[in-house]
C-alpha cells in the first residue's frame, strides 16, 4: 500500500465488488518484466523431409527460454506483492512481444490482495482468473496456488506429400501433416500444464487460455523447401481445496431458524 494509505489496481469495479465480498481487499498493482534473447525457431533443426510427425525435441530449448522468462515475470511480480504485504495477487495478465534487436519481452501485471486478519501464507499465490472467478473459487472452498503453463514448439517439413494436399485444387482436403502437427502440440502442451500444476502441489487446473500460433520458415537444412512451426501455450490458475470449508460443511446436518419479531415468538408458544 502506498503512502498515506491509497492503493492502485488493476480490477474493474465489478472484479473489486466480488474480491471485497470475498473477504479479501487490493492492497496495490504489481509488476513484474523479464527480457530473454531465446534460441530462435528459425535456427532450430529441421525434423528432416519424408517424416509424416512434427518434431518437437529441436524446440525443446526455445520452449524451456520462454517458460523461465515468464516464471521470471510472475516471480517479480509476487516479490512486488510481498513489499506490499499482499497475500497474493489476482487478475494477472501475461503477455509477450518480440523487441527489435531479437529479445523476448513477458510481463506479468496483477492486482495483490490480502485477507485481513489472516495468517500470511508461506509464499503469495497468483492468480489469472478474473476478479468474480476468484470469489467464486474461494466461496466454493477453492483457493489458487499459482500460475501453471504448458509450452510446446514444434516443426513440421513440408514434403511431397503435404505440398501435394495443399495445392489449390484440394483447398478443401484435409492436410495431414499439418492435422498431425497441429495435435501433437497440443497435447504436449496439455502435457507440459499437468507436470506444472504437480510441481505446485495443486489438485487442478482452472483454464484461462488456450493459444496456438502458426509460420512458416525456410527450410534450414533443404534449400527452396519449406517448414511449418507451431506453437501451442495453454495457461491456467492452479487450485487446491480448503480443508476447513468441506469440514463446516459436513458438519452442518440441518439449519435452525429463529424468528426475531417478538410478536411472532409469542405466537409460537401458545400454539405449542
Amino acid at each position: 500500500m502506498q503512502s498515506g494509505g491509497t492503493w492502485g489496481s488493476a480490477l474493474t469495479a465489478d472484479e473489486f465488488a466480488a474480491i471485497r465480498g470475498a473477504g479479501f481487499e487490493p492492497v496495490g498493482q504489481v509488476f513484474g518484466a523479464a527480457v530473454h534473447v531465446a534460441v530462435s525457431a528459425t535456427g532450430a533443426v529441421c525434423p528432416g523431409a519424408w517424416r509424416s510427425s512434427g518434431g518437437l525435441e529441436p524446440f525443446r530449448p526455445l520452449a524451456r527460454a520462454m517458460y523461465q522468462a515468464r516464471q521470471a515475470a510472475i516471480g517479480r511480480m509476487v516479490d512486488e506483492c510481498v513489499q506490499l504485504g499482499g497475500h497474493g495477487v489476482v487478475g494477472v495478465r501475461l503477455s509477450d512481444a518480440v523487441l527489435p534487436f531479437g529479445g523476448l519481452q513477458f510481463t506479468a501485471i496483477g492486482t495483490a490482495v490480502r485477507a485481513p486478519g489472516a495468517a500470511a501464507p508461506r509464499a503469495p499465490f497468483t492468480a489469472d482468473v478474473s476478479g468474480q472467478d476468484f470469489a467464486k473459487l474461494i466461496s466454493t472452498g477453492w483457493v489458487p496456488v499459482g500460475i501453471a503453463q504448458g509450452i510446446s514448439i514444434g516443426a513440421r517439413h513440408d514434403d511431397w506429400t503435404t505440398a501435394r494436399q495443399a495445392r489449390w485444387n484440394f483447398r478443401n482436403a484435409e492436410v495431414t501433416g499439418w492435422t498431425e502437427l497441429v495435435n501433437q502440440c497440443r497435447h504436449d502442451a496439455r502435457g507440459q500444464l499437468a507436470a506444472d500444476v504437480g510441481r505446485l502441489g495443486a489438485e487442478g487446473v482452472v483454464l484461462t487460455a488456450m493459444r496456438m500460433r502458426v509460420s512458416g520458415r525456410d527450410c534450414p537444412v533443404t534449400v527452396g523447401q519449406h517448414d511449418h512451426v507451431v506453437e501451442a501455450i495453454v495457461t491456467g490458475t492452479a487450485i487446491v481445496s480448503f480443508p476447513l470449508a468441506g469440514e463446516r460443511a459436513a458438519g452442518l446436518s440441518s439449519l435452525v431458524v429463529m424468528s426475531l419479531d417478538p410478536q411472532r415468538r409469542q405466537a409460537a408458544r401458545i400454539r405449542i
